[in-house]
């Protein structure tokens, strides 16, 4: 159960994949969106995420729960937000916090930022473990959260969807372990949201490279690091020239697990501000 709630999970509050920069030019917008977690086609969560840009910082939250047939085995919720400035185009994050609840299982999470240095504070440490591969000081260096690395910058003055979103290694620290996700471009799709954009979107093939604070024979881990079929598909943060994540589709021990975008709405200066009152 306790592999099949660390699945569960990932996919339904979104599994940080993606390397964080935002232009100074973007600031006064909104991002509304709303996700469906599916397990084998069935429904299992889902989750609502905002991201808004104003006045040189940057705000991104999300909150999201275990849905459908799931909720028959186990009852799970969590919320996860990140803050911070942005600096020269690029948001630096400040702070990140993240608080899940599975059954008797929960991880509550708050990460500080310095400089370029995190310091994490854990609610709960996890047990001691002979074959873990410690974090280090130097781990904790020139690293993003993971969610400040939802938001992929795109720079210059043309098509934020082409194929250059995908060109990156993103190193990603989420208070527990220090990982590298590879991003690889495979090829540009049409998307077309319940509610909102329909347009072009980049699909980059995903791959897992721990470094730190993981044990090499977890189960979920080795997995994670085998797996050649995960995709994340990126679409336009209109407004800006972000480019975030609207889809992501990963191998899991059960089936194929998607997080798919049902609502994916940008809102201009205007709206934020009278949404605000």
């Amino acid at each position: 159960m306790g592999r099949f709630r660390n699945v569960v999970l990932g996919l339904a509050l979104i599994w940080p994949l993606l390397d964080g920069r935002i232009s100074p030019a973007a600031a006064q917008v909104k991002l509304d969106a709303t996700y469906r977690a599916t397990l084998l086609g069935l429904p299992i969560g889902q989750i609502s995420w905002t991201v808004e840009l104003r006045d040189n910082r940057f705000t991104t939250a999300a909150t999201g729960g275990i849905s459908g047939i799931l909720r028959v085995f186990m009852d799970g919720h969590g919320n996860v937000a990140a803050h911070g400035q942005l600096s020269g185009g690029r948001p630096v994050a400040s702070n990140f916090a993240l608080k899940l609840i599975a059954g008797k299982w929960s991880d509550d999470v708050l990460i500080l930022f310095k400089g370029d240095k995190a310091k994490e504070y854990v609610t709960t440490p996890p047990n001691p473990d002979a074959n873990q591969v410690p974090l280090t000081d130097a781990n904790r260096v020139g690293v993003v959260d993971p969610m400040t690395a939802l938001l992929v910058y795109m720079p210059g003055a043309g098509e934020t969807a082409v194929p250059e979103a995908c060109d990156r290694t993103v190193p990603i620290f989420d208070g527990h372990t220090r990982y590298n996700l590879r991003l690889i471009f495979k090829r540009i799709d049409k998307v077309a949201t319940e509610q909102g954009y329909q347009g072009p979107a980049v699909v980059c093939a995903v791959q897992f490279f721990p470094l730190a604070g993981y044990n090499p024979n977890h189960f979920l881990i080795t997995f994670l690091a085998a797996q050649h079929d995960t995709e994340i598909w990126l679409a336009p943060f209109a407004g800006s020239r972000l480019m975030v994540p609207y889809r992501m589709a990963m191998p899991t021990p059960f089936g194929l697990g998607v997080l798919q975008a049902t609502k994916f709405e940008s809102l201009p200066a205007a709206s934020v501000t009278s949404n605000a009152n």
